[in-house]
């Protein structure tokens, strides 16, 4: 029996308890293994052969879920794909080469035909001579072109498979073809709780859902939470069902923190820690007001080398298909471009990317940092911290700040400079300080930082 067939035989032992709530409607596990067996028998009728790449387009839904599961049992390379951005879309359609594109937005499938299809490469070939199944994942793309990451999912699978049985409910709020979204999607299905999936991913959205299913888990983005304080949910929804929320993607502002805490004294907040490359860690912060946490995961090891994070895993990727493996050493550690800082009791904190740094005449000043000591101030309600050329040092740092209603920028100027002055060294105080309506961030709700 294939690690796929186990996890999928593992789903119908939790029979008629609900399994997904979609578009407000409940499914149960005998619902989802059903329809998992639909969709074998249409793969079987559409004659979908083992080792083909299928690409998905579409979010969560009961039948992108079956449907993922069903390619896998079938020994497919699958291309989850949340985009509907046509540019985008065609784009990892060239790397990628599909044989089949499901498009689950319109409830259609095609099978691609190239006139000058690529050679197949050696990753997806070593996948289909061991008949696995497979993941092709891409990175977002903010700092370059996306790479397009080949897992074996058979083995990432085999990380979730002897979860114990618990009764929670979820909401899935990272993206499905997202390494985060996955993983709470297989720890659900897994532990056989309920899976809530949003329409819409804005705040008021998700707070309604909380409050109507009593959501327990709240896997989220350090963006998100505060556009969650921004949009004043806390006060609006009855959001007592939480137990725990879960953060990750991007490092979380200290003040931020303290600020969602004191809105949600009850609630337990963990950071996560993961990679496209080497999966997501099991993780303990150690406090929930504290942005230091430790690595506990027997599958992963890591070790800090002169700041930088690395990492190596029983579940790490087998490589690119678009890019070289640079970024791994010859002894399998991927060198993450995560910055940290650790305690003597093994906590590490992580301060920011190495591509977010900028560079004050030789001095190393991190985003997070001048952004965490902004948020302080009571009278800011988001702010976003880059750098931009200085004929002298090089870069400066420069802040663009949203203020919350009834403030004036003219009279606030001021303030904030000299709160940066009382907290930071002087090469990371902001030259240069804007007013912005709002901060921009990615569809996987990240800061979009665009230094200049």
């Amino acid at each position: 029996m294939t690690m796929i067939s186990s996890f999928i035989e593992k789903l119908s032992l939790y029979k008629e308890k609900i399994a997904i709530i979609d578009s407000e409607r409940e499914y149960s596990y005998s619902d989802l293994v059903k329809n998992i067996s639909n969709f074998n028998l249409k793969l079987e009728k559409l004659n979908v052969n083992s080792g083909e790449v299928v690409f998905m387009l579409g979010d969560y839904s009961i039948d992108s879920i079956s449907l993922f599961f069903s390619l896998a049992l079938n020994g497919n390379i699958i291309v989850p794909i949340t985009s509907d951005n046509e540019q985008e879309i065609n784009e990892r359609i060239d790397v990628a080469q599909p044989d089949w594109i499901f498009n689950l937005n319109s409830n259609s499938e095609k099978k691609i035909e190239y006139s000058n299809k690529l050679e197949r490469h050696h990753l997806l070939d070593t996948l289909i001579e061991t008949k696995s199944s497979g993941l092709i994942l891409f990175s977002s793309g903010s700092t370059g072109k996306p790479k397009a990451m080949v897992h074996n999912l058979e083995n990432l699978l085999s990380n979730y498979i002897d979860k114990k049985g618990k009764e929670m409910n979820f909401l899935v709020f990272l993206m499905f073809d997202h390494i985060g979204g996955l993983n709470t999607l297989f720890n659900c299905l897994s532990m056989g709780v309920i899976i809530t999936i949003p329409k819409n991913r804005n705040p008021n959205d998700i707070a309604r859902l909380i409050e109507k299913y009593n959501i327990n888990i709240l896997p989220s983005s350090p963006t998100f939470l505060n556009l969650m304080c921004i949009s004043n949910v806390f006060d609006i929804f009855d959001l007592s069902s939480i137990r725990m929320i879960t953060y990750g993607t991007e490092a979380m502002p200290e003040s931020l923190l303290l600020k969602l805490k004191e809105k949600l004294p009850r609630v337990k907040f963990l950071q996560t820690f993961g990679t496209s490359e080497t999966g997501i860690m099991k993780t303990s912060s150690m406090s929930s007001s504290s942005t230091f946490l430790k690595f506990d995961d027997p599958n992963q090891e890591y070790k800090i080398v002169s700041g930088e994070l690395w990492l190596r895993s029983k579940t790490q990727v087998l490589g690119y298909i678009n890019h070289s493996n640079e970024s791994f050493t010859e002894d399998g550690w991927f060198m993450t471009g995560d910055l940290v800082e650790q305690t003597k009791d093994g906590f590490i904190k992580i301060i920011g990317r190495s591509k977010e740094l900028i560079n004050v005449g030789g001095e190393k000043v991190l985003p997070a940092e001048v952004e965490s000591v902004i948020m302080e101030l009571d009278f800011i309600q988001d702010c976003i911290v880059k750098s931009e050329k200085n004929s002298i040092t090089g870069q400066m740092v420069c802040a663009d700040v949203v203020l919350k209603e009834g403030f004036d920028f003219k009279n606030e100027k001021l303030k904030i400079k000299k709160h940066c002055m009382q907290k930071l060294d002087s090469f990371k105080i902001p030259v240069r300080i804007r007013e912005i309506e709002s901060v921009n961030f990615t569809n996987r709700f990240k800061k979009e930082r665009k230094n200049n």
